[in-house]
Parts: C-alpha cells; structure tokens; sequence
C-alpha cells in the first residue's frame, strides 16, 4: 500500500481519488497520510471509513444514502452532527404535517355533505392534495458485535515476562528483553512501525511463537483468542456461518448454533450464505466470532478494522467496553484506539515499553520526525549547495594553472607524436647502410626530445598536485 501511494502521490495530480487508503498502513502512515491530505495543493476526493482522518483532511462530506448524494460542510463529526440535527427536524416537521392532514381530513369527512360548510370542505381537500409529504427518516441498523464474556476469570497477572525474547528463527530474536505484566483487565493498544514487532509479540501471547530467552509465566487455565486480518483467507469458502460454528460446537442444539451465529452480527439471510460470497466485512464478523467463540480470558486484535464501515467500527468500540476481559490492540485507526484502550506500549528496536503520553503526544512526536527529517534533508541540500559553490570558487581560482596544465598536456602530446615518428624511422635497418650521419642525428634527436618530455611531465605532475589540493580545500 505505501508503494502504491508513493507511485501515485508522487505526480501530484489536480484530482486524487482514494478508495480506502489507510487500509493495510500502520498507525504512522496513517497519522502522516492524515497530515499531507490536508496539506494537498489541488483537490481530492477520498473514499474512507476512518473517523478521524474525514476529520483532519477533509473540508466537506458528500453522503451517499437511499441512492443520493448529499453535500455537507465540513469533517465528520460536523456532518454527523448536522445530519442528526437535520433528520430531527425532518421527524418533527413530518409529526406536524401528519397532525395536520388528519385535522383537515377529519374536517372534509364531517363537513363535505353540509352546503354551509362545502366549500370549505373544498378548499382544505385540494390543500391536502397539493401538500407535499415529508418522508421519514429511514436509520440505517448496524448489527452489534457480541464477544462472549470469559467462561472462567483469570488470576492477574494473566502474562508475567522477565527478559524475554522471541523470533521466527533460532538465535535472531525480533523482540529481545520483554520484562512486561498484563492483567486480567487490560486494554493495551500498541503503537509503532509495521516491521517493529507488534504482531510478534501478538503471536507470543497467543502461544504461536515460543520464548527463546527469558521467563513468561501464564495464568492458568487462560484462554486467548486471536483475529488477524490475513486470517480472512482461513475461512472455508464453500461453507457458511453456520457451518463454520457447528464445527466447534458439536453437539450443540441447531437452535443454540445460530443464535450464536446471530450474536456475531450477521443477518438471518447472511447465515447461509457461502463464505466467498460474504462482505469484507461480514467475513471480519465470522471470523472474529468463532475466535472468540470459547469465551477467552484475552482477546487480541491485529487490525480488525480494514473491512469495517465507520458504523461497524463503532459497534466494535461498544463491545470492547462492554468486554470485561483484558484486550491487546493493534490498529491503525486512532479513534478506536483512543475509544478502547487504557495503556499505550510502543514496539520498537526490539523491545515493547510502556509510552507515557496518549495518542496526541505520539501524533506530534510522529509529526516532529518527519519535520526533523525534512530539516536535515534540507540542510543537507544546502550543503551541498555550499559544497558546489565552494568548489566553483576554488576552480575558478585555480583556472590559469587549469590552463597551463591543458598546455603542457598538449605539448606533451605533440612531443610524443615527434618520438614515435623518430622510432618508427630508427627501427629500419636500412637507414644505417644507407645514410649513417641521418641516423646519428635522429638518435640524438630522439634523446633531447625524450629529456624534453620527462621534463613536461615533471612539471605537469607539478600543476596536477597543485590543483587537486586546491579544489579539496
């Protein structure tokens, strides 16, 4: 995803359109994509279930509902805000409206047959029929999420760790030095890079990776559950929801099976429904479902928002607090983060630790970075700068022995092409027999010209010195 972006907000286009662009960046892409779209010279139009990004880079909001398009100014607090405030009046100008057509109907079926009152009558039926009517407010209903509470409370700490360490491959640990406590009620959300560690450590926790260094003590009898994002592909796609539950509920009554199922959100038309053919979404709804489907003492989330709209999240941040087990968090979404969890750990160089602050403090020192990086790149272009106008200087300084030097290669170059015309003369047998006192001559011409080219390149070594010490500075 940071690929694609980069390829596509390196043109800078007049007209960007974004279908879900945080979906699959870390937290810190997202917080810095939230940051340049709002900054964006030209315009952009961007497709996004996360909250706080229609918040912090967008100017208004165009709603799609009931196969409209309505305008709205401003974030998405504003709109939703405004669209309540909206359908309210909406409802009470309906209420009135309906009060008042009764009233005039009731008047037209007692008054329609009296002369004195007939015309009357008349004219409030032909009110009733020109009078537009207000529709209702249809609501959009998202089904809640519904985590089982654990079967048995868990002993705090549920995870005690001492100088622990953890990879993928014998003795190259991804995190090293883990000396954490978690307890039963915990809602920890962990921030840093994709790359640093954060699902590492989710595995840990979930037993799919074992310590290699170090001690970890566990509750006993702790029950975790696990939802990553990837294990959207884990579903069996010829089965649907209540297949998929019967299979760890055997023995269960049919009638047990799909209210379970019905727990997990999914429509009654939805339980049969082969899973290939669910929604993102709905398919997150199954498959966080059946992880938490035995009541688990810890429930890990590696981002369960990418294919949830902004209703669904909220109903994600509803059963989160109404879970009374500990909860471990991964996400890129700031407002479910902020919404659910009480400590921040930051994964990072290979270690977790405690971050003291909230999510604003690591919004800025996020921000703070790349100003800093901005600033050195910066000052780097301007020593380059100052780097190649020092150089120009110098070489300008040095220009006459550059000219000399070209001299002297010339002159070089011209008492070379003499000797080799000497020895090519020379190197015939003939010219001894033929005349002696030319050959005596060339000889010593030769001498002199070859002493005079020693001398040259005595002296261009010289100016070559020269120069080059100069331009070094």
């Amino acid at each position: 995803m940071r690929v694609a972006l980069a390829a596509v907000l390196f043109t800078e286009p007049d007209l960007l359109l974004l279908d879900e662009p945080t979906n699959y960046l870390d937290l810190e892409g997202t917080l810095w994509l939230e940051t340049y779209l709002g900054r964006y010279p030209h315009t952009v139009l961007v497709i996004s279930h996360d909250r706080d990004l229609l918040n912090r880079a967008v100017s208004s909001i165009v709603h799609l509902d009931q196969q409209k398009l309505t305008f709205w100014r401003g974030g998405y607090d504003q709109f939703e805000r405004q669209k309540e405030e909206q359908e309210t009046l909406q409802e009470k100008s309906r209420a009135k409206q309906e009060a008042a057509r009764k009233h005039m109907q009731a008047f037209v079926e007692r008054f329609r047959a009296k002369a004195s009152k007939a015309r009357q009558a008349q004219s409030r039926l032909k009110a009733l029929e020109r009078m537009k009517p207000i529709s209702a407010v249809i609501h959009d209903t998202v089904a809640p999420f519904r985590f089982p509470e654990p079967v048995k409370p868990a002993a705090s700490p549920i995870f005690a760790m001492s100088g622990v360490a953890t990879g993928y491959e014998p003795g190259r640990p991804v995190l090293r030095q883990l000396t954490l406590r978690i307890d039963a009620d915990d809602r920890i959300a962990l921030l840093g890079a994709n790359g640093n560690g954060k699902s590492t450590f989710a595995k840990l926790l979930a037993g799919r990776l074992k310590p290699e260094a170090g001690t970890m003590t566990v509750a006993p009898g702790l029950k975790v559950a696990m939802f990553a994002q990837h294990q959207l592909d884990d579903l069996r796609p010829e089965e649907n929801a209540i297949e998929h539950v019967r299979l760890l509920m055997a023995g269960a009554p049919e009638a047990k099976v799909r209210a379970r199922v019905a727990q997990m959100g999914l429509a009654t038309e939805k339980m049969s429904t082969p899973a290939k053919d669910l929604s993102g979404g709905e398919k997150a709804r199954l498959l966080m479902g059946l992880a938490a489907l035995g009541g688990p003492n810890l429930l890990i989330l590696d981002e369960p928002t990418n294919h949830l709209d902004i209703d669904s999240r909220e109903a994600l941040v509803q059963a989160l607090n109404d879970y009374s087990g500990a909860v471990i968090l991964i996400s890129h979404d700031p407002h479910l983060i902020e919404a659910t969890a009480d400590r921040l750990w930051l994964v990072k160089d290979g270690r977790v630790a405690n971050y003291d602050g909230d999510l604003a403090d690591y919004r800025r020192e996020i921000a703070g970075d790349a100003v800093d990086r901005r600033q050195r790149r910066e000052a780097d272009k301007a020593s380059k700068a100052d780097r190649r106008r020092d150089a120009a200087q110098r070489r300008a300084a040095l220009e006459p022995v550059a000219k000399e030097i070209r001299a002297t290669e010339a002159l070089m170059e011209r008492l070379r092409i003499r000797i080799e015309g000497i020895e090519q003369a020379l190197a015939d047998p003939a010219l001894y027999e033929r005349d002696p006192a030319s050959a005596t001559a060339l000889a010593k011409d030769r001498s002199a010209l070859s002493n005079a080219l020693a001398g040259h390149e005595d002296k261009w070594l010289s100016l070559s010195t020269t120069y080059e010490e100069g331009i070094a500075g």
